[in-house]
Order: structure tokens, then sequence, then C-alpha cells
């Protein structure tokens, strides 16, 4: 008997590799550690305020990606 059903493991999944895609795109966008980008970003007010929840858009990330790896793992096992 599986803890999940298939069907809405399929989905939780999907919906989940999505939220990690926005949350890495997020952790990126905010990053003041890319050359070039640095110095032109630190100045803009709007940039800034974006930047004030970095930490935030990581525990958004790494709690997207653990909870989608043990969804993934509970509905559909370990590869072989």
């Amino acid at each position: 008997m599986a803890l999940i059903p298939a069907w809405l493991a399929v989905k939780l999944a999907f919906i989940l590799g999505i939220t990690n895609l926005i949350g890495i795109f997020l952790v990126l966008l905010s990053c003041r550690c890319i050359p070039g980008l640095a110095m032109r970003l630190t100045q803009n007010q709007k940039y800034m305020s974006f930047y004030r929840y970095h930490c935030y858009y990581w525990w958004f990330f790494l709690a997207s990606v653990g909870i989608h790896a043990t969804v993934a793992i509970i509905a559909f096992g370990i590869p072989a």
C-alpha cells in the first residue's frame, strides 16, 4: 500500500519541481557575488529591497527541494 496515491505524487512532484526552479532563480537573482553585477546592483534601491530577503529565498528553495525529494522517494522509491 502506497503512502501517497500515484496520481497525487506525480502532481506534487511536478509542482514542487516548478517551485524548485522559482526558488533557484530567486536565489541566483538576489546573489551579490556575481562579478560585475554587484557594483551596479548594490546602488539600486529596488534591488536592495529584493536582496533583503535573500536568506529567506534560500530557506524556500531548500524546503522545496527536501519536500520534492521526500515525495519522490515515498511515491517511486529509490532507483536501483
